[in-house]
């Protein structure tokens, strides 16, 4: 994100544990902070990413998710088991993307502004 020219406030390391994930993105909301990118923890039978986004938000955004899918699919099949979810709490942008550096790269490549 830095390299894109956007200013990275926070870096947390989660275990994969639902409520651990739901407060840190409270926390992060109410501390000002515009976009929220999870990567992980969107597969199964574990992953609880998708479950503590959409505890936290107040609206959903469905087509980021949508798009990365439909992107990531011309890059691998696999991508069909993703459960990534993406909303909007007060003035901050939570997206959940993949779990692998590889298809973080390709998926913000995708959906950030040239």
């Amino acid at each position: 994100m830095e390299a894109q020219g956007y200013t990275v406030r926070k870096k947390v390391i989660l275990p994969d544990e639902q409520q651990m994930l739901q407060d840190e993105m409270i926390a992060m909301c109410n501390d000002d902070i515009q976009l929220i990118l999870t990567t992980g923890g969107t597969g199964f039978p574990t992953g609880v990413t998708p479950e503590a986004t959409k505890a936290v938000i107040e609206r959903e955004v469905p087509g980021i998710p949508m798009a990365i899918l439909q992107y990531s699919l011309t890059i691998t099949e696999r991508a069909m088991l993703s459960r990534a979810a993406a909303g909007i709490r007060g003035e901050t942008l939570i997206v959940n993307l993949p779990g692998s550096p590889k298809a973080v790269d390709e998926a913000l490549s995708y959906i950030l502004p040239p």
